[in-house]
């Protein structure tokens, strides 16, 4: 089981810019897909990005230009860039972790995830 712990979230002028942290521990999280989601108040939760466990990476078209992942194996965590926000990207944000052989299909499908953060509030607003 991989614990994680998301941070980085904050309140933020249209424009503005944030990097969210996704912080692995209990394992080594180098074989695992990460992805971040959001979930606005009154929506459904919102698959963002990913980054396999090869290092490709996916990026919805709502986030595509703006949003940035990687990950640091020397520090078990993987990053969010976010740039240009709008007040649509008001969220709360979490990521989660995903070993399992179909883990690409289960994004799609809305299903990846065998581990999540508590998740991280981003708010932008002027």
């Amino acid at each position: 089981e991989v614990q994680l712990l998301e941070s980085g979230g904050d309140l933020v002028r249209p424009g503005g810019s944030l990097r969210l942290s996704c912080e692995a521990s209990g394992v080594s999280f180098d074989d695992y897909a990460i992805a971040w989601f959001r979930q606005a108040p009154g929506k459904e939760r919102e698959g963002l990005s990913s980054i396999w466990s090869d290092g490709n990476t996916y990026y919805a078209d709502s986030v595509k230009g703006r949003f940035t992942i990687s990950r640091d194996y020397a520090k078990n965590t993987v990053y969010l860039q976010m740039t240009d926000l709008r007040p649509e990207d008001t969220a709360v944000y979490y990521c989660a972790a995903d070993q399992r052989d179909d883990y690409i299909i289960r994004f799609f499908k809305g299903s990846f995830g065998s581990d999540w953060g508590q998740g991280t509030q981003v708010t932008v607003s002027s």
